[in-house]
């Protein structure tokens, strides 16, 4: 009878395994249909439509993946740093919800030593890195495409023509 119990909690097991790792991979085709199709993937850009700390980084990860270093380096100067810490983590995550609650996870000693100092040091790169690109810096800010920021700098450029005189 016990035999018969763990056999059970296996399977089901299993079975919740293939049920995230398909979720994953249906995840990962859904990003891969929207990088192919070129689909605004950024919501600042595409809402607000100026870009974020962020853009251009899709377009440089592809550039990088291609060996295209100059143009990659133009998109983002810090895709050689942010696109392998993403992938990294993204990849972590995934296995880690793949793997399921029921798996422990090895604990890192170094995680309260350095990571967050690391961590805040990297968000003031990004951050100065977009500031100084509103200001033409690294290539000046990224074209980006907007579904409603174009009423929005609509309204908060000056007007090309001159109001009409009366």
């Amino acid at each position: 009878m016990a035999q018969a119990t763990l056999d059970a909690g296996a399977r089901a097991s299993g079975r919740g395994l293939w049920r995230r790792a398909t979720v994953v991979l249906l995840l990962c085709g859904l990003a891969l249909l929207a990088i192919a199709f070129e689909a605004p993937l950024c919501p600042t850009a595409s809402l607000l439509g100026f870009p974020c700390p962020g853009c251009g980084l899709t377009r440089a990860t592809l550039a990088l993946l291609r060996g295209d270093w100059h143009h990659a380096l133009h998109l983002h100067p810090l895709v050689p740093l942010l696109a392998p810490l993403y992938f990294g983590l993204i990849g972590a995550a995934a296995l880690g919800y793949v793997a399921g609650p029921e798996r422990a996870r090895p604990r890192l000693r170094f995680t309260r030593r350095w990571v967050s100092p690391a961590a805040w040091a990297l968000f003031a790169l990004v951050f100065g890195v977009w500031l100084a690109r509103f200001f033409g810096a690294f290539g000046g800010p990224v074209p980006v495409h907007s579904v409603l920021g174009a009423p929005l700098r609509a309204l908060l450029a000056p007007s090309a023509e001159p109001p009409l005189k009366r």
